[in-house]
């Protein structure tokens, strides 16, 4: 309803206006009054003009007119609720909008797509979070193909896989998602009673092949977004390796080592290869880098093991891959590899140390393989609860031998935690048990004399004494984020730390009887078992050569037992182990020295003494194809000042920094996996990774400090090992399982980059994922675009 005043007086009225429109005027009306109005000529009238369409608007008062003013009020309350008014009033409305028919059908028709379009893609947003879940935790999807039609989703007792039974679970309190759940389920059973085929018409969003389409969408932008990083960063490595799945495909594992805010060790693809040359790595890897839009040529270095394909001189890996890109790159030989070829080339030097690494394997073995055994063993080890299980050695475990030694002679010098003498007692049981077949008591017998010995208890403490000082530096080679001279120089503490008591038997001997006294004493408490442990090396019957013809010297003999062990075993092994790893850590010398001098540990020596004329010549040929400025002089000058300031910018780091750190998990089975798990970690304010968290707090790159800051980020981006290739391969052994052989090479791809890849997954915004899954079809943009 309109009002006006007399002054408001629209031109044309009184008149006839347009249908349904209904106008009030309030004010001195110009009309002529009728005979029974004579006597109120000039007072307020409140007149209505409308035309009449029926006899509801005929009888009203604001038609008929009115003349009492008192009730006016509840008059016009009356005119606004009729039908009339209500109708006049939405008909002035598309009138004065210039809104037609057509006009308002197509603005119902928008509003209502665009509230199907939002309903739709509420309900994908719940289904990606449900393929997000499952991919984050390596869980297969799909249950059998017979219940994963909608029509069946009501037969609680079927299994319809996880994914939809998490779509069922989470229907029950989510209303949006149960009402579409209730409508495609009645819509499929309509279908399936009227045997129809296929889906026709109905789009559930819950079908293998939707879902599988998100699951793609998924891996691709991950893989853009490390992408995206990885230029972002204006350098990286590349770790690669392979292995064997469970159905015999050889799986090619690529990480990606860049450093942005921190270091980054990600996978970036995984690929069924079909050869093992060099030539087809290289290849293979140009393609991914190709598709992925990433610049070979800001390749800066790759990380391999010892393979010939690796590393050969002119067809290997590595030298094609220089070829085919940077040609500065850096190769380095896995440190991880490295070491473990170390020890195993000292396990292997005597044959005191292949007996009890052997002795160790097959002991745990001959337990684990019988489960009466296993029930013996549990029982007699039931107060150590936390080892229970025997550790057997696998050669591809890195840290095998030492858990396996650890177990059963605990640590070096300390027995306290041994399991020896529960092993002891084990096979002495097995052996007096007459249900026992004969075979398996003369194994038993031969297991125990074995660890009895005194040599077996005197190798065992001399490895353990290595291991001490090898196992740190092999966990510190396991981890995520490492940099390249850190690990160098930590390869090089330890080889000086070998170095002196390589010639400290007498240690080993001591260790050796406060371990034979420990087990003895134990042994004693037990009335049932009258084996001892051997105190002493038992003395040999000395050996007469004999000289042939021409002979004058005869060749030297010990006659002491302890002095024979010291010489021909002891000594052998800590010569082995120290020669190795001086061998095989070689590589890339010259350029160690000079990221040597970007050590915060040296600064004050540089402050002192200033830089050789020759250092950072290596580091310089290396940075110079990436930025021009990396000359020698602006390196030393740089470094120079960084050192004198270096002691003021350290104090306004932070105290800690959060780091991805690989830990020890033991499974079921006894054996120990390394996974990833995100830790506040302390700065030391002493290292190469806080020097550039330094610069780039300070956002010293761009200019006072940009070529050493280039130099750090260099360091940092280096790949020492290829362990997080390792840790894929742990992934890959879980997820693509004896149940889950048929995984196509796509999806087993998305699950690997979901598992591993944590921390991208989680931030995944859905609307995102949906808009890329609208590109994938004509038929999805137009059911979730408006």
């Amino acid at each position: 309803m309109y009002l006006y005043s007399g002054a408001d007086w629209p031109s044309g009225a009184p008149g006839v206006f347009p249908v349904g429109r209904c106008c009030a005027w309030a004010g001195k009306l110009p009309v002529t009054p009728g005979p029974a109005e004579q006597a109120d000529t000039g007072a307020e009238v409140l007149a209505v003009v409308v035309e009449r369409e029926s006899d509801e608007q005929s009888d009203s008062t604001f038609v008929t007119g009115m003349k009492d003013w008192k009730h006016v009020h509840t008059r016009i309350e009356e005119h606004e609720k009729s039908s009339a008014h209500g109708g006049c009033v939405d008909a002035f409305l598309l009138w004065s909008s210039k809104s037609g028919i057509a006009g308002l059908l197509k603005d119902t028709q928008m509003s209502a797509r665009r509230e199907q379009v939002k309903k739709r893609r509420q309900v994908l947003e719940r289904v990606i979070e449900i393929v997000k879940v499952i991919g984050k935790q390596g869980l297969s999807y799909r249950g059998t193909s017979s219940s994963e039609a909608a029509y069946t989703l009501e037969d609680i007792a079927a299994d319809h896989g996880t994914f939809l039974e998490l779509i069922l679970l989470l229907s029950k309190y989510d209303m949006c998602l149960n009402q579409h759940l209730n409508d495609c389920i009645e819509k499929s059973k309509k279908m399936h009673e009227s045997g129809g085929k296929g889906r026709g018409s109905l789009v559930t969003f819950f079908s293998k092949t939707t879902v599988n389409m998100i699951i793609d969408t998924i891996r691709r932008i991950i893989q853009e977004s490390i992408a995206s990083e990885v230029q972002e960063a204006g350098m990286y490595s590349v770790q690669i390796d392979t292995t064997t799945d469970i159905t015999s495909k050889d799986q090619c594992s690529i990480i990606l080592r860049y450093v942005n805010d921190c270091v980054h060790e990600r996978l970036i693809a995984l690929v069924d290869c079909q050869s093992s040359t060099g030539q087809y790595f290289a290849e293979m890897l140009m393609q991914t880098f190709e598709t992925l839009n990433i610049d070979k040529d800001k390749c800066i270095g790759n990380a391999t093991d010892g393979a010939a394909n690796m590393q050969g001189t002119y067809n290997g890996f590595a030298t094609l891959l220089s070829q085919s890109g940077n040609s500065n790159q850096i190769h380095v030989w896995c440190y991880s590899h490295i070491l473990n070829l170390v020890l195993s080339d000292t396990t292997g030097v005597v044959i005191e140390s292949a007996s009890l690494f052997s002795l160790l394997n097959d002991t745990a073995v001959f337990i684990r393989e019988s489960y009466k055994r296993m029930n013996m063993w549990e029982s007699t080890s039931k107060d150590n609860t936390r080892n229970k299980r025997l550790a057997p050695i696998g050669e591809t475990r890195w840290w095998a031998k030492d858990a396996a030694l650890r177990k059963v002679f605990g640590s070096f010098d300390k027995p306290e935690s041994a399991l020896y003498v529960d092993l002891i007692l084990t096979l002495a049981k097995i052996e007096e048990q007459s249900n026992n077949k004969p075979a398996v008591r003369v194994k038993a017998k031969a297991y125990m004399d074995a660890l009895l010995k005194h040599e077996t208890i005197l190798t065992a403490q001399l490895f353990m004494r290595i291991f001490q000082h090898t196992t740190p530096l092999s966990k510190y080679l396991q981890t995520d984020g490492m940099d390249m001279l850190t690990a160098h120089r930590l390869v090089i503490g330890t080889q000086e730390d070998l170095k002196t008591c390589e010639r400290d038997f007498d240690a080993v001997k001591q260790a050796a009887n406060h371990f034979v006294e420990w087990a003895n004493e134990k042994l004693d408490d037990n009335d049932d078992c009258e084996v001892q442990a051997q105190a002493a090396l038992p003395q040999k019957r000395k050996r007469k050569k004999k000289t042939l013809p021409g002979e004058s010297a005869d060749d030297e003999t010990f006659s002491d037992a302890d002095t024979a062990f010291k010489v021909n075993v002891h000594n052998v092994i800590f010569d082995t182990i120290t020669g190795s790893i001086h061998c095989r850590f070689l590589a890339n010398g010259t350029l160690y020295s000079d990221f040597a001098c970007l050590d915060p540990r040296h600064f004050p020596e540089i402050r002192s003494n200033g830089l050789d004329s020759s250092s950072l010549g290596e580091l310089s040929k290396r940075l110079i194809t990436i930025d021009s400025r990396a000359t020698i002089e602006n390196l030393q000058g740089e470094l120079t000042s960084l050192a004198s300031h270096w002691d003021r910018l350290k104090t306004s780091l932070g105290d800690t920094h959060t780091a991805r750190i690989a830990t020890e998990t033991e499974t079921e089975s006894g054996e120990k996996e390394l996974d990833l798990i995100h830790k506040s970690c302390a700065s030391c304010k002493n290292c190469t990774f806080c020097c550039y968290q330094a610069l780039l707090k300070y956002n010293l790159f761009t200019d006072a400090y940009h070529v050493i800051g280039l130099a750090y980020k260099f360091i940092l981006t280096l790949s020492v090992t290829q362990v997080a290739c390792e840790r894929s391969f742990s992934t890959l052994k879980f997820i693509k399982n004896r149940l889950r052989s048929t995984l196509s090479q796509e999806h087993l791809e998305a699950f690997m980059l979901m598992s591993t890849e944590k921390d991208i997954l989680v931030t995944l915004d859905a609307d995102a994922v949906i808009d890329k899954l609208a590109e994938r079809s004509d038929l999805l943009r137009r059911l979730l675009t408006v």
